[in-house]
């Protein structure tokens, strides 16, 4: 069953499939759903509405959305600035740096690596993430 789920911390909708209603309740209590923008378990399933929508409706809605995931971003940016070590373009280097040299202190660093190269960190066992980033241009 498809139902339309509702974050009760931040409002954000989306859609998820269920085998059962008692699948989701099971799940539910469980504490396995989350919401994708907040991570909150305040999540409450809501009749799916008949898609009698106009195009302006979906437009919008879709723009709402993407307002709170780019908000989102932009307070994880200002986390990563004020936490991290910016290295540029020496990510790869500077995570290899860290990871291989046992006596270095642990520091937490950003920047920039091609795919290729976050691929070979995490086959070398060097734990990265990839967070799309908003230039300044876009906020």
């Amino acid at each position: 069953m498809k139902y339309l789920l509702i974050c009760k911390n931040c409002s954000f909708e989306f859609e998820s499939w269920f085998a059962s209603s008692k699948e989701f309740d099971k799940l539910k209590k469980l504490k396995l759903l989350n919401c994708q923008i907040c991570k909150s378990q305040k999540i409450e399933k809501s009749l799916m509405k008949p898609n009698l929508a106009n195009a302006n409706f979906k437009k919008e809605k879709k723009s709402n959305n993407n307002k709170i995931i780019k908000n989102k971003l932009k307070e994880y940016q200002k986390f990563i600035r004020k936490n991290f070590e910016y290295v540029g373009e020496n990510f790869a280097y500077e995570a290899r740096s860290i990871h291989y040299n046992k006596n270095k202190s642990k520091k937490n660093i950003y920047g920039k690596a091609s795919k290729e190269d976050v691929k070979e960190l995490k086959e070398e066992g060097i734990d990265t993430t990839i967070i799309p980033w908003i230039g300044d241009k876009e906020n």
